[in-house]
């Protein structure tokens, strides 16, 4: 059988419920793929759970897999690139193996703690402007701070602090080191000195010893036997430990020069800017993590994207079950048509959409979701439409800290969001920004990828991904909308102002049901 010397890397997108292995030439061509899915753990309110080694077998399955499409395709296989949620967390014991069950960036269990640290601005502010990560419950120095607090026997045997994506890389490699990216996403990395910051893990109660060492996202070694042997891969094939999904979208969507963002809405939702160096945010509204050793990106996500959405389809629409899929219809295609037929603004009816709290702009586990404005002539068809419009006003309160940051003059889209023509007309007019739909929306495995292609030579840099994505569709900002989503933003954005106090009450009453 002929080899074919065309490279091919696969890109590995570990998300929040599944994984996918996708296979890519170096002009972004998809040429196979394969996914696989695991379940999140809910054991108790606020907690958000995931069993490692359940993960590592997902990704040693899917990469087993593409790997034999290729070899029926006649094309040889040059490498494997990683790309990870944020913000996970395990204590591991001395042998690098989990102590309990991975604490997702879902999980919101140490907003106690987080709540304690907010009572010192000063202290607050300090971590904020050395990390980039403000202060909330998703991020690892919250988690690692939650378990010294109420699990201290764990906290004892803990000797290592582990992510997913260290925790991947070391039984695929045998290595046990992290990338520059998912460190700065941990709030521990000083993104100044690019070096674990000793006050922080002090802090915390830990130290340097216990934290991996730090590498850079194409930072490149070889599949170890046990690994090569389970996926019956050659050993020595190299993995490069990549970087996490949500600086990589931009990669993926061709979003790769400064002044140019990314809009994502899946199950959640955010908006992220590329920057020459590490950014802050005077008033902390904003995150900065590492993409490359070059380029940073500055942005923030929302908790409360495409799920909001999902709970108005089971909840209020009722559209969950097997009849629509019956009759051969998208539950998500029909919402949208009942949408449309409310003009913007939903007739007055504003959702703030904060139903597991919120991370950017407010960082606000206590944020719970409300409706306002209903009166009798509001229908589900409204509801739908508020809520579409109530995600796109959280994004618009992100993009208010990004316009500090420099001009904005291309933003490209990407998620499940991109699906529905209205939703995305939404987001143009609230933002009153054109938005580019890339022809290419896989976005973190190319981006991966691309990463695996820099450290082989075949690439020299991101931006040589940008001639890669074209434009499949511009959405332009209709005049009229944006006047109506002005006014109502103003409405939206000094709910959250005027409540904080009624959030904090009800959140507390919520946790003794």
């Amino acid at each position: 059988m002929e080899s074919s010397n065309q490279e091919v890397w696969i890109g590995v997108d570990v998300g929040t419920t599944g994984v996918r292995a996708i296979a890519y030439t170096e002009d972004g061509t998809n040429v196979c793929s394969s996914e696989a899915f695991y379940p999140l753990l809910t054991p108790h309110p606020d907690w958000a759970e995931e069993s490692p080694l359940q993960i590592y077998e997902s990704v040693e399955e899917v990469i087993s897999k593409t790997a034999a499409q290729l070899w029926y395709k006649n094309k040889e296989l040059a490498g494997i690139a990683l790309s990870t949620v944020m913000h996970s967390f395990a204590g591991l014991d001395e042998h690098l193996e989990p102590l309990m069950d991975m604490q997702t960036w879902a999980d919101s269990r140490s907003a106690d703690v987080v709540r304690d640290m907010k009572k010192d601005p000063v202290l607050c502010h300090s971590f904020y402007e050395r990390t980039g990560c403000p202060i909330h419950a998703c991020y690892p120095l919250a988690k690692v701070l939650w378990l010294k607090r109420h699990q201290p026997d764990l906290f004892r045997q803990m000797k290592y602090v582990g992510s997913i994506k260290d925790y991947l890389f070391y039984h695929l490699t045998g290595q046990w080191v992290i990338d520059k990216s998912t460190a700065s996403t941990s709030g521990m990395y000083n993104e100044r000195t690019l070096q674990w910051d000793d006050e922080i893990l002090s802090y915390a109660g830990i130290d340097k010893s216990y934290m991996p060492p730090v590498v850079s996202t194409t930072y490149m070694h070889t599949l170890a036997p046990k690994a090569a042997g389970t996926m019956h891969l050659p050993e020595g094939l190299p993995v490069v430990i990549g970087a996490t999904d949500g600086v990589l979208v931009n990669v993926g969507i061709g979003a790769v020069q400064p002044g140019q963002l990314s809009a994502t809405i899946g199950t959640s939702g955010a908006l992220r800017m590329l920057t020459r160096q590490p950014k802050t945010d005077p008033q902390m509204r904003t995150w900065c993590y590492n993409l490359t050793d070059d380029m940073w990106v500055a942005g923030g996500a929302i908790n409360n994207g495409g799920m909001i959405l999902r709970w108005v389809r089971d909840k209020i629409c009722h559209y969950g079950g097997s009849k629509l899929e019956d009759l051969d219809i998208d539950p998500y295609d029909l919402m949208t048509m009942k949408a449309e037929h409310v003009d913007a603004g939903a007739d007055g009816l504003i959702c703030l959409p904060c139903f597991t709290g919120e991370r950017a702009p407010y960082w606000n586990s206590e944020l719970r979701g409300m409706f306002f404005g209903f009166s009798l002539n509001h229908s589900r068809s409204h509801i739908i439409r508020a809520v579409m419009e109530g995600i796109c006003y959280s994004l618009n309160s992100v993009m208010l800290a990004l316009r500090e940051f420099g001009d904005i003059r291309d933003i490209r889209v990407s998620g499940s969001f991109t699906k529905s023509r209205l939703w995305l007309q939404i987001l143009s007019d609230v933002l009153n920004e054109k938005l580019t739909l890339p022809d290419n929306s896989e976005g973190a495995a190319f981006g991966a990828a691309t990463l695996g292609f820099i450290a082989s030579g075949r690439l020299k840099s991101i931006a040589d991904t940008a001639h890669l994505v074209h434009a499949k569709k511009v959405y332009t900002p209709i005049a009229e909308n944006v006047a109506t989503y002005r006014e109502l933003y103003s409405i939206f954005a000094r709910l959250y102002l005027k409540l904080q106090d009624e959030f904090a009450e009800i959140t507390e009453y919520q946790k003794k049901i």
